[in-house]
């Protein structure tokens, strides 16, 4: 019987800042058997920390994302429907095909000149104030009007569908948990019935609508409510983080914000250098052993759940020497922020484009940009990994 090491024994520092726990588990071996940290003491998992072991794990076929197999259901899968970070193939494959023919890399480009218009705005409005709470005025506000104009969502809906997204990925209780899906799923329902009888749109989800293979195959109303879902979710709340964890990541590092500045050719490294050092996801969403396996010698039974460590893999001495430095010339090559293998994340360009443009443009208009304070707790759970609040000044 494996030794399960309790994660709550950590206490709050383990939430703001789970890097040393992780690094220990590394040097005792690279998978564990946890038990989650309060509000979710009772669960227990498997967790892999070493890269070698994560990257080989993310993209084994044993590992199933498709819980029913193994019997069990999920809340968001109940109340929204099938997506695709709850399928495995031959499911995912024909899902991502779908929104792959309608969200493609030209019209992730085509986004470009709308993206920094959209921050342009923002800093307008944000600047004259000379301090601000970054995630409020700047790195919440881009990336969800951009997915949500992306899916054609009503501009009047944004601000309580933020609030729904935040208690679905980052929940205070499983109570708000329960509460944030059953209101999102009625109003992805209501939201794709209005689309159906507005007639073609020109937006993503209006697409997704219309979109037919080539043999005929279509979404199913409950796979574009699933769709919708992940789009919306995935598509805004990864990128906060990643501006935010961007941002804070080169003000607690003053060298590495004064190269950057000296030469924006490290725009680039920057930004991948904070997914692999505080990326916006700090582990992946379960996978289950579809049958008995070994994850480098420790054996995993039929039916158990996994957690890939995407923060600890990326905090491996063994793949990035002195890997808790920040350092954007870092090569970062084979990092896993965005995962690995079929379930690669679909968004990464936009994330990337959107984080590019957000950090080149704030550090040209606020030379002076500093902390102004504390930055705000770390979001609950070990899914979601950024801060609530970053105060700033200029």
């Amino acid at each position: 019987m494996a030794q399960v090491i309790d994660l709550g024994e950590f206490g709050d520092g383990f939430r703001r800042d789970p890097h040393p726990v992780y690094a220990r588990l590394r040097e005792l071996g690279p998978v564990h058997r946890v038990r989650y940290p309060a509000p979710d003491q009772h669960h227990e998992t498997w967790i892999v920390v070493g890269h070698e072991e994560a990257r080989a794990a993310l993209a084994d076929p044993r590992l199933a994302k498709d819980g029913s197999k193994i019997g069990v259901t999920f809340l968001d899968e109940e109340l929204i429907g099938r997506h695709l970070l709850g399928t495995d193939p031959p499911q995912h494959t024909r899902l991502r095909g779908l929104i792959t023919s309608a969200f493609t890399m030209r019209r992730v480009e085509e986004l470009r000149p709308r993206i920094q218009e959209i921050t342009d705005q923002l800093l307008d409005e944000m600047l004259p104030h000379g301090r601000a709470d970054l995630i409020e005025a700047f790195a919440y506000p881009l990336p969800i009007t951009v997915i949500c104009e992306l899916l054609g969502v009503p501009e009047m809906d944004r601000t309580e569908f933020r609030k729904l997204s935040t208690e679905a990925v980052a929940p205070a209780d499983a109570e708000s948990e329960n509460d944030a899906f059953v209101r999102l799923a009625a109003y992805l329902t209501e939201l794709i019935a209005d689309k159906r009888r507005a007639g073609p749109s020109g937006d993503l989800l209006g697409d997704l609508i219309r979109t037919t293979a080539q043999d005929g195959d279509r979404l199913s109303p409950q796979e574009l409510r699933g769709m919708a879902f992940v789009l919306l979710i995935a598509g805004h709340e990864t990128t906060v983080n990643l501006i935010g964890n961007t941002v804070l990541s080169l003000l607690e590092h003053p060298g590495q914000l004064a190269a950057l500045r000296a030469d924006m050719s490290l725009l680039d490294g920057a930004v991948e250098e904070t997914l692999r050092y505080e990326g916006p996801v700090e582990n992946g969403t379960y996978r289950y052993a579809a049958e008995p396996l070994e994850i480098a010698g420790t054996a995993i039974a039929r039916g158990e759940s996994v957690l890939i460590g995407l923060s600890a893999a990326d905090r491996d001495e063994a793949r990035y020497p002195g890997a808790d430095r920040f350092d954007i010339r870092r090569d970062t090559r084979g990092h896993l922020a965005f995962g690995h293998g079929i379930h690669y994340c679909l968004g990464a360009p936009l994330a990337r484009l959107e984080a590019r443009r957000a950090l080149r443009s704030l550090l040209d208009r606020a030379p002076a940009l500093a902390l102004d304070g504390t930055p705000g707790e770390w979001l609950p759970g070990m899914l979601m990994r950024g801060v609530r609040r970053l105060p700033v000044r200029w």
